[in-house]
């Protein structure tokens, strides 16, 4: 795709959107069952993956970890990102890679020491990208990625959150 299609593709969305911002406003689900053991269920746009606890709590390391996929939702958040600003800013980006790691203590998750957080310390996103673009243009195209990914101003500014039993 290059950028003509990408703006032929998105300049009616955007002119719905500024003519009535609530059609905008889509809420996203996602569904798990509970499964054997301590196992749920996920069902994603391609598959069933069951979640399980991670083996530093106890998992057996033969289901996926909710930590792991936070962070390949953020990979796949941020390279689908950058790929949309690489070609609505004209930046040829042959080839690229996206890393995330993050940090967990998991005496919080456990239990085991109050002052420890339940969750990721800190996260560190890295891109390797083959191109031809100048130094300015790369930071650009980092910065609007980071700011255009979901998942990553998930992250940085969390939303309201709830939890209820239905």
């Amino acid at each position: 795709m290059n950028t003509d299609q990408l703006k032929e593709l998105q300049a009616p969305l955007k002119a719905k959107y500024r003519e009535a911002p609530d059609a905008a406003v889509i809420t996203l689900k996602a569904d798990g069952t509970l499964g054997d053991g301590i196992t749920c269920s996920v069902q994603t746009g391609k598959a069933l993956t069951a979640a399980g606890l991670h083996p530093a709590t106890g998992g057996n390391g033969l289901s996926a970890c909710s930590g792991d996929m936070l962070l390949e939702a953020l990979v796949a958040c941020a390279g689908v990102t950058l790929g949309a600003v690489a070609t609505a800013i004209g930046v040829d980006v042959r080839k690229g890679s996206v890393h995330a790691e993050g940090d967990l203590d998991f005496r919080g998750t456990l239990g085991v020491a109050k002052d420890a957080p339940v969750g990721f310390k800190t996260i560190r996103l890295r891109f390797e990208l083959d191109t031809d673009a100048t130094e300015d243009q790369v930071a650009t195209l980092l910065k609007l990625t980071e700011r255009y990914c979901v998942v990553a101003q998930s992250l940085r500014q969390p939303p309201a959150f709830s939890v209820s039993r239905i």
